[in-house]
């Protein structure tokens, strides 16, 4: 369904406010977001006050009004602004734009709101969009290093970690894409008499020069500093939350599903199995959707122990089910029969022969009854047993039978019991033998749902990999051209520590 017809927002909602110098979500704001289905494209505008964010925002959503643009707007709280759009380029996906209300505004709040701001832009975007004014020069490169210290707020790991390589590496998967937009640009795009490009010209304008390395002492000071809110431990306890609402939206569809399936009682103990490997599959598939970084495979496994639970609930259901339909069936069926030994109709010479040609009879409509279930021959076993004494009475009392003829029929009664018991056993153990089979298929179900989803986390993590090392080995190549060989000495360690990386993940994924 388009996200269009089922969320309209006319305008943007404020998402985190300042409320007395604390950061609140807006529960409205929420309320939107939980309402999307489609994969979202978060878009965060970061830039100083009054740089012309708002219409560049405006332009994203294609609309000409809807973020505040000036003072011709009323003061907004000083916060994240949010409007949530059909993507203009990607059928089926929402465009999620976020204003960070501009960074340096006196009369709005202070530094270091400005910081949780900043932070939250960047953990909640996809893409990062710095807005300046004019040329890139010194002016610009100060307000962009205002703008950096702010990442003095964020680290990728929780605990201090001496291999600082390993962090600059979270920070590559974890950060959005960066996308600096030049607004009231208005020289030509020249280097040395000749026509460069957008980006040759930024490159030009970012080389290195003295003071660029105090950004990067602060930039590993705020990484491997202690005392910091980080990615690692939101990122952890989000997957928490989400991880265990995979498994609760996993296990409502396999209770939807089997409560529209299955018809208790089954006709057999497959059926019911079969059914349930079904709703199982499709389970196992929300959950993998749904998770992620389930450490250990631990809400993998609660998800599975829920499963068994209700699989074994099932057949202890069906169970019951089946024996109080035959119950019932039993009663309805051999109530006159009953009635008629009462009556004292087989108390006669002949009696007996009567009696099991009636019970044959009743057998046999009994057994032509439909869905009786698994319990059906034990139900009907145990009743026949409940009426041996009578049985019994009827043959010792019909006098057309000789002693011997007696003994004779009290022996074929027993061997034909201690037969039916022996079959009752044999079908336990058949019951036995299925359950367990379940349960390793079910198991092996998981393995290759979570096998599958390894094998395209490690793809997804190679290729991040790959990217993460071609953009060292270019930062590496303008150091040495520049004559920064500390820094580019401090860049190979990390490659080659990304290339290590890189060979243990190719390995194939094995689950224990």
């Amino acid at each position: 369904m388009d996200m269009a017809s089922e969320i309209r927002m006319p305008g943007p909602v404020c998402l985190i406010e300042n409320t007395k110098g604390q950061l609140m979500v807006n529960p409205e704001a929420l309320k939107i977001l939980s309402a999307i289905i489609q994969p979202v494209v978060v878009v965060a505008i970061v830039g100083l006050y009054r740089t012309g964010k708002s219409y560049l925002l405006n332009k994203l959503a294609g609309q000409k009004k809807g973020f505040s643009l000036g003072s011709t707007v009323q003061s907004h709280t000083k916060g994240i602004w949010m409007w949530c759009v059909p993507h203009p380029k990607k059928p089926e996906h929402t465009l999620v734009l976020l204003d960070t209300e501009g960074l340096g505004d006196v009369e709005k709040g202070d530094n270091q709101n400005d910081s949780w701001i900043f932070a939250m832009a960047i953990l909640l975007s996809s893409t990062f969009v710095y807005n300046s004014i004019g040329t890139i020069n010194q002016q610009a490169m100060d307000q962009l290093h205002y703008v950096t210290e702010l990442t003095d707020q964020i680290r990728a790991k929780s605990s201090s970690d001496e291999n600082e390589i390993e962090d600059s590496a979270e920070f590559v998967s974890f950060f959005p894409d960066f996308v600096w937009t030049l607004r009231d640009f208005s020289l030509d795009l020249e280097a040395d008499g000749k026509t460069i490009s957008a980006d040759e010209y930024l490159e030009n304008s970012l080389q290195l020069k003295q003071g660029l390395e105090s950004l990067v002492l602060t930039y590993v000071g705020a990484i491997s500093s202690g005392d910091l809110p980080c990615m690692e431990n939101a990122v952890l306890a989000l997957a928490q939350i989400e991880n265990s609402a995979a498994v609760q939206k996993a296990i409502a569809y396999y209770d939807q599903q089997m409560g529209q399936k299955v018809q208790l009682p089954t006709e057999t103990l497959q059926e019911l199995l079969d059914l349930h490997r079904a709703s199982e599959r499709e389970a196992i598939e929300i959950f993998i959707r749904s998770s992620f970084k389930d450490v250990d495979h631990l809400f993998q496994k609660e998800l599975a122990a829920q499963l068994e639970k209700r699989r074994d609930d099932f057949c202890k259901q069906n169970l019951k089910a089946s024996s109080d339909h035959c119950s019932a069936l039993l009663q309805d069926i051999f109530s006159p029969l009953e009635e008629e030994v009462k009556e004292g109709i087989y108390s006669i010479p002949g009696g007996y022969r009567l009696f099991m040609q009636k019970i044959q009879d009743l057998k046999k409509k009994y057994h032509q009854e439909p869905r009786k279930g698994i319990q059906a021959e034990e139900m009907l076993q145990t009743y026949l047993r409940s009426k041996e004494s009578v049985t019994d009475a009827i043959l010792q009392t019909d006098q057309t039978l000789t002693e011997k003829e007696k003994e004779i029929e009290v022996e074929r009664v027993k061997a034909e019991s201690a037969q039916a018991a022996a079959k009752m056993l044999e079908e336990l153990q058949k019951k036995n033998e299925q359950i367990m089979e379940e349960k390793d298929k079910s198991y092996q179900e998981h393995v290759r749902q979570l096998t599958e989803k390894m094998e395209r986390d490690r793809a997804q993590l190679l290729q991040e990999q790959e990217r993460t090392i071609a953009l060292k080995l270019e930062e590496q190549d303008r150091l040495l051209q520049e004559g920064f060989q500390n820094e580019s000495r401090r860049l190979q360690n990390e490659i080659q520590t990304l290339q290590r990386n890189m060979r243990r993940s190719r390995k194939r994924c094995t689950i224990s």
